[in-house]
């Protein structure tokens, strides 16, 4: 079968799981073919034509996709896949997680920001010595926090929904402005940025990396931020200037689920930077994960089965 930029395909679609508990947990499929593909052993035989890639493989998972010419759809549990675009062979398409990993980063932003602003990791630093070092004083509470979300798709509205009931103030942005929705009045341009963050205590990024994001918190847009600000990035290590956020930590506070580089050397300034928090990008590794992974699966190969186009393709190699 040759590749095409179209990914629709027949029915009786064979599928490769890249372990048996995954096929065990999505079950039969009408019109899927399943077979077991682990991207670290040999190639199959089969003319398969829907790889899933196991979760967190990265790039590296997918790179067997080329020796397998009958494959015509790549999926992905992650939302994330700026670096396997440049390993999908030529006509293959790519479809990410979206959805899948929506709750549980949702709640480690706001528990990276509560933790934060609370001083939840001064306190854990002083458990290990016996002590208060870090004396009791008053800290900013979420509530009546003015929060800007910077990236404001299915995750950012997760993120919001999760807000809310702390009263806060919520402002989104995302990479052009729009109309608001049931959580937020309106949407802004990201253009709007320097304008608006003077205006906030706690930024919330969870903006996709891309050419335009790469960096896009530099000193400037930094520097515009109030005294003692928090900035909770979710999103990926680099849309971060991480020179920058050296230069700012102790004047604003970070809590950083995603570094650059990734993971950090154990002798980076950033593990001791004043006032930054830390944790080993376990946005998406929660129990969380696998019903909703399993259900994309099931929803995404009902659609091939059925002959329709599927869903969450993010583009082509």
């Amino acid at each position: 079968m040759s590749r095409s930029t179209q990914p629709r395909l027949a029915a009786m679609v064979t599928v490769s799981f890249p372990d048996q508990s995954w096929l065990d947990d999505v079950g039969p499929v009408d019109g899927i073919t399943p077979v077991v593909w682990d991207p670290e052993g040999p190639v199959p035989d089969d003319d398969v034509e829907v790889f899933v890639a196991p979760y967190m493989g990265g790039a590296r998972s997918v790179e067997p996709v080329a020796q397998k010419p009958s494959v015509r759809l790549v999926q992905l549990f992650s939302a994330g896949y700026e670096d396997v675009l440049p390993v999908l062979p030529k006509g293959v398409a790519l479809a990410n997680g979206a959805g899948v990993h929506d709750d549980s980063t949702a709640e480690l932003a706001v528990g990276l920001a509560l933790a934060s602003l609370r001083g939840i990791d001064d306190a854990a630093r002083d458990m290990t010595s016996g002590s208060w070092t870090a004396h009791r004083r008053q800290r900013r509470s979420l509530a009546d926090s003015r929060v800007l979300l910077l990236g404001y798709g299915s995750i950012g509205r997760a993120i919001t929904r999760r807000l809310v009931p702390f009263e806060v103030s919520v402002t989104a942005v995302a990479s052009r402005a729009r109309a608001g929705d049931d959580l937020v009045q309106t949407v802004h341009g990201v253009d709007e940025l320097a304008e608006l963050l003077p205006q906030h205590d706690v930024v919330v990024v969870i903006v996709p990396l891309t050419d335009a994001t790469a960096g896009l918190l530099g000193d400037e847009l930094l520097g515009a931020l109030p005294d003692g600000a928090l900035v909770v990035n979710v999103a990926r290590g680099p849309v971060l200037d991480t020179d920058a956020v050296l230069r700012q930590a102790g004047r604003i506070f970070f809590a950083l689920d995603v570094t650059d580089p990734e993971p950090l050397p154990a002798d980076h300034p950033l593990w001791s930077a004043p006032g930054v928090l830390v944790t080993p990008h376990v946005g998406g590794m929660s129990t969380a994960f696998r019903p909703r992974g399993v259900r994309l699966l099931r929803e995404q190969l009902r659609a091939l089965g059925a002959g329709e186009d599927p869903i969450n393709v993010v583009g082509h190699g």
